[in-house]
């Protein structure tokens, strides 16, 4: 019997060594460590720790190396995120924005705008808001923009703006497709023309800068938009058609996994400092089942998406494009990493009493995972779907953006 075998082409990127980077994140964490009471304070990264992450340049590690991008895997961004993020939920988060966004644009983006912003001599970064809070009223030679966006995450590091906003159909209401669905489009402009808002008065992620801001008639270049919700691949079409979300979907995994990895590394250091006494946390038997079924259910989540991630990865070495039941067990994974970091987190809180009251890394990084588990990507609709396409009740169904819609 012959059997085929797919011929695996060599897809990712080789002029950047991902392990040089995870050498250098072991290098500056550190530094971010010591930083994260100064960046809180700031409300964003403050200029020090950014000069440290500006080096990584996370902005481009899944651009295309054609580019000037890292073009890496799947798996090496997530390991990156993860590495950063356990120094700092902060600066975790905005490498995955950036890196995200980063990615994006290159992704779907026509030539003309590529060469403008990852042509020769640039080093653009990007930052905005995939909620279509704003208008886009057509012009000559492209659009008018005009909205106000909430959670900017890197905002004030970015170069350029990633805004959603609806199509103006001429009478000041959405334009709508041929199904009546409104026409969203992610318009890219220079941070430079919006106005940066108040806004970021936070429990936790308070260093991530994510602020509110405006644009006020922004003219945005006809070329510097795409279709958020039905965006087309141009470059790396295979790896590049898990949309906007399973791209998001890397940096959202990479950062529930570290943190939730720093906040059980932080209690069982607690826990080892404190044996001797009557009472002592590291001598209680409940605190060590406890602490084992915490840290069995981490592993177990980081397993299952890394195992989801390298079939991807399989996938598109091979010349396919990534599948619906592939983008489910995306968010099923993405998923579980988070409900993993909740269990860690209140389970750490708890335990450490006293000291996750006062400021520390416990009480930062329980709080950073709190608000990271509101975020619109953990939404329990988005699992819940997942498990009716895995589930075979609706298998005839295709995701666009968080939802999972009939088949056109």
């Amino acid at each position: 019997m012959n059997v085929t075998t797919p011929i695996l082409r060599n897809y990712w990127g080789t002029t950047i060594d991902h392990r040089s980077l995870l050498a250098k994140i072991a290098e500056i964490g550190p530094i971010l460590d010591k930083n994260a009471d100064a960046d809180e304070a700031a409300g964003e990264l403050t200029a020090a720790s950014f000069e440290l992450l500006a080096s990584l340049r996370m902005s481009h590690a899944i651009v295309p190396e054609a580019l000037g991008g890292a073009q890496l895997s799947p798996t090496r961004l997530i390991e990156l995120v993860e590495a950063i993020t356990w120094h700092s939920g902060a600066a975790g988060w905005v490498s995955m924005v950036h890196a995200a966004i980063g990615g994006m644009s290159a992704a779907f983006l026509p030539d003309s705008a590529i060469q403008r912003l990852f042509g020769p001599g640039t080093d653009n970064r990007f930052s905005g808001q995939g909620a279509p809070l704003g208008m886009l009223r057509k012009v000559e030679g492209g659009y008018r923009l005009n909205g106000k966006w909430s959670y900017g995450s890197g905002f004030s590091h970015a170069t350029y703006s990633h805004s959603a906003a609806f199509v103006d159909d001429g009478t000041g209401k959405p334009l709508k497709d041929e199904h009546g669905t409104p026409i969203i489009m992610c318009a890219h402009a220079p941070i430079a023309e919006h106005t940066c808002l108040a806004g970021w008065d936070v429990l936790g992620l308070k260093a991530t800068g994510s602020i509110d801001y405006a644009a006020e008639d922004v003219f945005i270049e006809s070329d510097m938009v795409f279709p958020i919700q039905t965006a087309k691949p141009l470059r790396q079409k295979e790896f590049f058609s898990l949309g906007v979300i399973g791209i998001a979907a890397m940096g959202h995994t990479g950062w529930a996994i570290g943190a939730s990895r720093r906040i059980l590394d932080e209690i069982a250091q607690l826990a080892r400092s404190r044996t001797g006494r009557p009472g002592a946390l590291g001598d209680s038997e409940k605190f060590w089942y406890d602490y084992s079924r915490a840290e069995a259910r981490v592993r177990a989540a980081r397993a299952l998406a890394m195992e989801t991630w390298r079939d991807i990865e399989n996938t598109v070495e091979s010349g396919s494009r990534v599948s619906t039941r592939q983008l489910s067990l995306i968010h099923l994974a993405k998923s579980e990493v988070h409900e993993a970091a909740d269990e860690a987190a209140h389970f750490a809180y708890r335990a450490g009493g006293g000291a996750s009251l006062r400021d520390g890394t416990i009480q930062r990084f329980f709080r950073d995972i709190m608000v990271a588990l509101n975020h619109i990507t953990n939404s329990p609709t988005v699992a819940t779907s997942a498990g009716r396409e895995i589930g075979g009740l609706w298998s005839d169904r295709a995701w666009q953006y968080y939802d999972l819609v009939e088949k056109r």
